[in-house]
C-alpha cells in the first residue's frame, strides 16, 4: 500500500461512511482490481468443472470414446489445478486488502487525532478510540476482504445463467429469477441488522470507556468507597450490551440460515427440473450431471452474497464511527493572518490571572486549588483559548500555533512514553547527544534509573513506560522536557511522586540547569517553592501575592496554610 498522502489532498472524504469506504477503495484500487480478477478466475474455474464433467460423460463414457474421456478428464484436472492456484492467489490478495484497509483506517484516524491534539479527550470518549483501533478496523478490513469473492460470485452467477439458458431456457430463467429473489430476501434482513449493530457498537464504546475509567482510577475509587457504585454501573452496561448483542445475533443467525436454506431450495428445484427434462429426453445424461453440479455450485456464490451483505453492513457501521472522529476539529488553531512573533527573552503574561513570568526567571506558582494549576498551565501554553495570555505583549491566540509550540512547552504527568529505546524516548525530535541526556538525567536525580538498566540508554521502554515506577516515570518526563530545551518550560506538579530527598535534589538543580531560560513550575511543595526565584500565590484563578517563599510564609497566612498543610 502506498504511503498516506499529504494532510490536505490526502484527507478522506468524511461527509459520510459510504464516501469514506469509497475513498479507502480508491486508495488501493490496483490491489482491489487484482483481487477481483483472481476471484473471478477462481470461481469461474470452479463453475466450469461441472460442464467439463458433463462433456466427459457425453463425449467419453456414453459413446465409449477413450480420446473424448481423456480430453475432458484432462480439462477437469486442468481446471482443478487452476482453482488451486487462483484460490491461493485470491486469498493472498484478499488478505492484503484486509490488512491494507485496516492499517489505512488506523493511520488516518491516528493522524487526525494528532491534528486535533489536546482537545481530543474533551471531544470523544477514550472507549470510542479504543473500539476504532480494534473492532472498527477489523470490520472495515473485512469489507475489502470479501470484494474478491463477491466479484467472482457476480461474474460466475451470470456465466452459469447464460450456460443454462443455452442448454435450457427454463432452467436458465430459474437461476436468473431465483438469485434476485434471494438477494431481496437478504436485503430485508439488513436494515434491522444495521440498526442493531450500530446500537451494539455504540454501547461497546461506552462500556470500554467505563473500563478505562475504572482501570485508571481504581485507587481513587477504593479511597472514596466508590467501587460498588462503579461495579453496579458497569454491570448494568454489560447487561444492556449483552441484550443488544443477542438481538444482533438473532438477525445474523437468520441471515446465516438463509445463506444455506435459499441456495439449497434453488439447488433442489434446478435438480428436480433437470431430472424431469432428462427423463423426457430434452437434455442428455451429461447435461443432467452438469445441471446438478451447477445447482450445487450456486450455493457458493449465493452464500457469498449473504456474507458480503453482512460484511458491508458491519463495515458501514464501523465507518460511521470512524467518520465521527474524522469530523472532530480543534478549537485551538492558527489565525488566518498570524501576528509577527516577538523576539526571545520576553515576558509571558496572563492578564486574566495577573501572572507574569519575566524572561530567564524560575517562577513557582502555588495554587490553592489544583484545578487552577491545570487551567493556568493549559492557558499559558495555549491548550486553552480563554483568558488573555501574551508573549512579549503579543496575544498567544494571534500567533501561529507552531510558533507557540516551538517556544512554550507544557510538561504534565499525563504525558506518555512510547515504545522504543530510552535514548530515543528522552531526546524525542531533538538531536541531543548522550552527554546532554546524561546531564538532564542528573538534573532530575534520575541517574539511579539509568544505573539500574543493564542496557543503559539502549534499554527498551515499554508501552506507556510500564517498566518504570510512577516516580521514575515522573523524573524521566521532566528530563525529556529539559532535553527539549524550550524557551519557556511550564511544568505541573513535576515532583509529586518522588520522595522528599529526591525532590530536594531536583528542586536545587532545576534552576541552575535552566539558567537563562524561563521556567514555571506549578507546585505546593515547600522544597520546590524555596528554590524558586519568585513564588506566585494563586487563589480563585487570580494571583494574590508574589514574593520569595520565606517572605510569603510570614506575610500570607493562607499561603502558609497551603504549603505547610496547616488547617
Amino acid at each position: 500500500m502506498r504511503a498516506l498522502p499529504g494532510p490536505e489532498p490526502g484527507d478522506p472524504d468524511c461527509r459520510s461512511a459510504t464516501r469514506l469506504l469509497l475513498w479507502i477503495w480508491r486508495d488501493q484500487l490496483g490491489s482491489q482490481l487484482l483481487g477481483a480478477c483472481w476471484g473471478v478466475i477462481w470461481m469461474l474455474a470452479i463453475a466450469l468443472i461441472p460442464a467439463a464433467i458433463g462433456r466427459a460423460i457425453d463425449r467419453g463414457l456414453v459413446p465409449r470414446s477413450s480420446s473424448g474421456l481423456l480430453t475432458w478428464a484432462g480439462a477437469v484436472l486442468g481446471l482443478a489445478v487452476l482453482v488451486a492456484f487462483a484460490g491461493g492467489m485470491r486469498h493472498r490478495n484478499a488478505l492484503t486488502n484486509w490488512l491494507a484497509a485496516a492499517y489505512l483506517t488506523i493511520q488516518i484516524t491516528v493522524r487526525h487525532a494528532v491534528k486535533v491534539g489536546a482537545d481530543l479527550p474533551a471531544l470523544v470518549a477514550a472507549g470510542d478510540v479504543v473500539a476504532i483501533s480494534s473492532t472498527d478496523t477489523e470490520a472495515i478490513g473485512s469489507t475489502y476482504d470479501i470484494t474478491a469473492r463477491l466479484s467472482g460470485a457476480l461474474v460466475t452467477v451470470t456465466a452459469v445463467a447464460v450456460i443454462m439458458l443455452d442448454m435450457s431456457v427454463t432452467l436458465g430463467l430459474v437461476v436468473l429469477i431465483g438469485v434476485p429473489v434471494m438477494m431481496v430476501i437478504t436485503a430485508v434482513l439488513l436494515r434491522p441488522l444495521h440498526r442493531r449493530q450500530n446500537r451494539y457498537r455504540t454501547l461497546q464504546g461506552l462500556l470500554t470507556d467505563q473500563t478505562i475509567d475504572i482501570a485508571q482510577g481504581i485507587r481513587v475509587l477504593r479511597g472514596i468507597g466508590g467501587e460498588e457504585a462503579f461495579a453496579a454501573r458497569y454491570t448494568r452496561g454489560s447487561r444492556e450490551l449483552r441484550s443488544v448483542g443477542l438481538r444482533v445475533g438473532r438477525i445474523e443467525s437468520l441471515l446465516a440460515g438463509q445463506e444455506v436454506l435459499l441456495p439449497g431450495l434453488l439447488t433442489a428445484l434446478v435438480t428436480w427440473l433437470a431430472a424431469r427434462f432428462a427423463l423426457r429426453g430434452e437434455i442428455t445424461l451429461g447435461q443432467l450431471i452438469a445441471f446438478y453440479g451447477y445447482a450445487a455450485f450456486l450455493a457458493l456464490p449465493l452464500s457469498t452474497f449473504g456474507e458480503a451483505a453482512d460484511a458491508f453492513t458491519r463495515g458501514h457501521v464501523a465507518a460511521t464511527h470512524v467518520v465521527s472522529v474524522l469530523r472532530l476539529t480543534s478549537t485551538i488553531t492558527s489565525p488566518a493572518e498570524p501576528a509577527q512573533a516577538p523576539p526571545s527573552d520576553v515576558p509571558l503574561t496572563d492578564a486574566s490571572s495577573g501572572l507574569v513570568l519575566p524572561p530567564g526567571q524560575f517562577l513557582a506558582v502555588a495554587c490553592a486549588s489544583p484545578e487552577d494549576a491545570d487551567l493556568l498551565a493549559a492557558r499559558l501554553a495555549r491548550y486553552r483559548d480563554d483568558g488573555a495570555p501574551a508573549l512579549g505583549g503579543v496575544p498567544l491566540r494571534s500567533l501561529a500555533l507552531p510558533a507557540v509550540r516551538s517556544r512554550i512547552l507544557l510538561a504534565r504527568n499525563s504525558d506518555r512514553y512510547f515504545p522504543g529505546t530510552l535514548r530515543d524516548s528522552l531526546r524525542g525530535r531533538t538531536a541531543a547527544g548522550d552527554e546532554v541526556l546524561l546531564g538532564a538525567l542528573a538534573a532530575v536525580s534520575a541517574r539511579d534509573i539509568l544505573d539500574g538498566l543493564p542496557d543503559g540508554l539502549d534499554a527498551a521502554v515499554a508501552e506507556k513506560g510500564r517498566n518504570f515506577s510512577g516516580g521514575q516515570l515522573q523524573r524521566l518526563r521532566l528530563a525529556r522536557a529539559l532535553i527539549a530545551d524550550p524557551e519557556i518550560l511550564i511544568a505541573v506538579e513535576a515532583t509529586s511522586a518522588v520522595d522528599a530527598h529526591t525532590e530536594a535534589r531536583i528542586a536545587a538543580r532545576l534552576g541552575p540547569y535552566r539558567k537563562g531560560r524561563s521556567t514555571i513550575v506549578f507546585s505546593t511543595s515547600p522544597l520546590v517553592l524555596d528554590h524558586a526565584d519568585a513564588v506566585a500565590f494563586v487563589e480563585d484563578a487570580k494571583v494574590t501575592a508574589v514574593g520569595r517563599h520565606a517572605g510569603l510564609l510570614t506575610s500570607e497566612p493562607r499561603y502558609r496554610g497551603l504549603v505547610t498543610r496547616e488547617s
